[in-house]
C-alpha cells in the first residue's frame, strides 16, 4: 500500500472526526481545515514514528512537514532515505513546546 494511503486511512480511522472526512484529499490543509488539532498531531507523531522507523526531532514538527497527507509522506521518505544513508534506525524526540509550534 501506498504511503499516503497507509497515513490517510490511518488518519481517517483515528484521527478524523468531523462529518465531511471524507472529503478531504492529501493536499488538504489538516490544521487549516480544522481537521486535527495539536492531540491529533501527538497521535501522528507517535503513529510515523513507530510505524516507519523514523526519528522526528522538535525542530521538525511544523506545518512544513504535517500539515497536509502528501508533506507527510514526503517528510518520512526523506527521514527514511536520511536514516537509511546514516545507517541508523527511528525513535521519539519531542518536547512539549514542539505542540505550541503546530497551533
Amino acid at each position: 500500500m501506498e504511503l499516503e494511503t497507509q497515513i490517510k486511512a490511518y488518519m481517517s480511522e483515528h484521527l478524523i472526526y468531523v462529518d465531511y472526512a471524507d472529503e478531504w484529499d492529501n493536499d488538504t490543509s489538516l490544521l487549516g481545515e480544522g481537521l486535527i488539532d495539536s492531540i491529533g498531531i501527538v497521535d501522528l507523531l507517535s503513529y510515523i514514528q513507530a510505524v516507519y522507523g523514523i526519528r522526528v526531532e522538535q525542530h521538525e514538527i511544523t506545518p512544513e512537514h504535517f500539515d497536509s497527507v502528501n508533506r507527510l509522506a514526503a517528510f518520512v521518505r526523506r527521514k527514511q532515505a536520511a536514516a537509511q544513508a546514516a545507517g541508523c534506525g527511528g525513535g521519539f524526540a519531542m518536547g512539549a513546546s514542539a505542540l505550541q509550534t503546530m497551533e
